[in-house]
């Protein structure tokens, strides 16, 4: 699994991975992992997707309540 975390954190920008963004990383692979995945390259494409997904929620968020 350590793999497959380098594998992941090599995939982003190297400005996003910090190690915050692998320990959610690991975190999302160590999940997949416990509800039965075994395949490498398929906890590496749903992990680095939960991280996509999470990262992309404050673009949701209206323009006015950006403003603090």
């Amino acid at each position: 699994m350590k793999a497959v975390l380098g594998d992941a954190a090599a995939m982003l920008p190297e400005a996003k991975r910090t190690s915050t963004m692998k320990a959610e990383i690991a975190s999302h692979i160590l999940a997949y992992a416990a509800k039965g995945e075994r395949n490498p390259a398929a906890l590496k494409i749903a992990a680095l997707a939960a991280v996509v997904e999470c990262s992309h929620y404050s673009h949701d968020i209206s323009p006015e309540r950006r403003v603090v």
